[in-house]
């Protein structure tokens, strides 16, 4: 990997936020965001009928300028994953005729948890999930979990993973796949991975990012990975600038490029990604060490192209 240079004290820092905003594709219900999976296998064979009736859905709310509330369903049960505003989630739940029954967070920041308090004026009995070591920062907890905890929501097994780096107690919910009924896995990674890249490190190190994006890079290549922002172009746009030819993830990134410019030109989400493509693919997962990750953090942090 050729290593980018250190940026200067002149440039000026540029935020994480020039995804640009998700839009409904012309087949998708609006305020819905297609998903353009195409240049991942990870969900296995189609399913049909009453099958496909009972497997669970996963699909996006695009709010705010780039980022995405996660909807989980399953017969007419809506699961919310950092829910950033309440009244375009609620519009289309109430359009599909779903209950929300429960509210996943993963850190506190307020485009993660600042629609919670509307919702559950709307849906009471929500349950809201979310870290024991964070209730003073992620308030209206009903049920506190933290590393290695389980839970069963939507007829499927949920998994905490802590993976601290972007804030001092984020954490990831896994579901592991159900091959009975060719469920895949998926992550709910909030801002700790995004498809290419990785969160800033507001409040973790550099050794806790990495040893996170490991945990990540040991689950199954077919999972689904859900993050929280549409942040892929730009995060594929800076690491084909800082790859030579001679890197073996040069290729596997200039295609990804083109492929999410292509989905994103058709309004489409260029999320799901996968682990497997994260391995390939995003930098940040293919370091040696902390030190090698916190330099290409820095320069990412700075990166104005």
């Amino acid at each position: 990997m050729q290593q980018p240079p250190e940026p200067s004290p002149a440039e000026q820092t540029a935020t994480e936020t020039t995804g640009a905003k998700a839009t409904g594709a012309p087949a998708a219900e609006s305020g819905a965001t297609a998903v353009d999976a195409s240049w991942i296998d990870a969900s296995g064979a189609e399913a049909s009928g009453a099958e496909a009736a009972e497997r669970l859905a996963v699909w996006l709310i695009p709010v705010l300028n780039d980022n995405y509330v996660i909807v989980l369903e399953r017969r007419g049960q809506a699961v919310l994953v950092d829910p950033a505003v309440a009244e375009p989630v609620i519009e289309q739940l109430e359009r599909r005729g779903l209950q929300l029954v429960a509210i996943l967070h993963t850190h506190h920041h307020q485009d993660h948890i600042g629609g919670t308090p509307g919702l559950l004026r709307r849906w009471p009995a929500a349950a809201v999930i979310a870290a024991a070591s964070d209730r003073d920062r992620i308030p209206l907890q009903t049920r506190s979990v933290a590393d290695g905890d389980q839970l069963q929501l939507l007829g499927r097994q949920l998994q905490v993973l802590a993976v601290p780096g972007h804030t001092a107690h984020h954490i990831a919910y896994y579901l592991p796949a159900t091959p009975a009924s060719g469920e895949p896995p998926e992550l709910l990674c909030g801002d700790t991975l995004f498809a290419a890249g990785c969160g800033r490190l507001f409040e973790g190190s550099p050794a806790q990012m990495r040893a996170s994006l490991g945990r990540f890079a040991a689950l199954p290549d077919a999972t689904r990975v859900w993050c929280a922002h549409e942040y892929t172009e730009a995060n594929l746009r800076w690491a084909h600038a800082c790859v030579d030819g001679a890197d073996p993830a040069a290729v596997p990134i200039a295609k990804r490029l083109q492929a999410v410019i292509g989905c994103r030109q058709r309004g489409e989400a260029s999320i799901p990604s996968s682990i497997g493509l994260e391995k390939q693919t995003n930098l940040f997962m293919r370091t040696a060490d902390a030190e090698q990750l916190a330099q290409l953090r820095r320069h990412k942090d700075h990166w104005r192209g």
